[in-house]
């Protein structure tokens, strides 16, 4: 099982150029950033996790400048999102970024999707929550197009254009993997159909992930890998995970500083080595 970190870089956190280096030097494998264009400040969407939107969601950078900058100081790291927001990109722009993150980064870019839960912020993009997931799915399906086809098109009920040519192409082929997110019955047929790994979230249950990959087995995909987000610091549960086959967790790393940000990277490669 590998391990990785997982964060939302801001303007008051460690920069990313020194992040991705203090991750690849501690032993981890990928970098994952998270993604808000912006907050509405009517706050009518709940937040998930209960109370208060905390203060990084506000102040996220663009995860592929982030990204890319993280590539240009690393040589061996997995860089990707965690996770891009497809209802709230144009997928042509879209194909480009992951793209040129995966030219920069010489094959190792990443692309985890979701289909978002704040409502205002993805109707200020012109996305209708109601239609989310099928919007997310449509651009999925387009983007595979745009990557792989030298003439590409697609002619969908939300993704709509006549044959185009969009340049670069991933250096990873068929493309650069798309790790879906979520554990609803949606996010797992957008796995089945468009995903080449599963992005659960932690205090998702070992029994679920188990239930998923054989329902995923029976649907003749026996072989789809899991990434963990944000896994726990409990040595108990991550050996669970171990034993379990998952190929990878990550840390979710505080919002902090350089050098607290190293420090509690420096705790996280410690509990890693009593794992491996």
């Amino acid at each position: 099982m590998e391990f990785g970190i997982a964060t939302f870089v801001t303007d008051e956190s460690i920069r990313p150029d020194r992040l991705g280096p203090a991750v690849e030097e501690r032993g981890f494998d990928s970098l994952f950033v998270t993604e808000h264009s912006h907050i509405p400040a009517s706050r009518e969407t709940p937040f998930p996790g209960g109370g208060d939107l905390p203060r990084r969601y506000y102040r996220t950078l663009d995860p592929f400048v982030a990204l890319t900058a993280a590539a240009a100081h690393t040589s061996r790291i997995l860089v990707g999102t965690g996770i891009a927001l497809i209802p709230q990109r144009d997928v042509l722009h879209l194909a480009k970024e992951v793209a040129s993150l995966d030219l920069v980064s010489n094959g190792r870019a990443v692309l985890g999707v979701g289909s978002g839960w704040n409502r205002e912020e993805m109707r200020n993009h012109g996305a209708d929550p109601k239609t989310r997931g099928a919007l997310t799915n449509e651009r999925l399906a387009a983007l595979k197009q745009l990557w792989t086809e030298e003439r590409a098109e697609f002619h969908g009920e939300f993704v709509d254009f006549d044959p185009v040519f969009s340049w670069p192409k991933p250096v990873q082929r068929p493309h650069p993997p798309i790790y879906v997110g979520g554990e609803t019955a949606p996010a797992l047929e957008r796995l089945l159909h468009h995903g080449d790994a599963w992005f659960p979230r932690v205090g998702t249950p070992l029994a679920r992930i188990r239930e998923v990959r054989e329902w995923l087995a029976e649907r003749g995909r026996p072989d789809v890998p899991v990434t963990l987000f944000g896994t726990e610091r409990d040595v108990a549960a991550l050996n669970g995970y171990a034993e379990a086959g998952l190929d990878r967790v990550t840390f979710l790393l505080s919002t902090k500083p350089e050098a607290e940000a190293l420090t509690e990277l420096d705790s996280f490669a410690e509990l890693a080595q009593k794992i491996r």
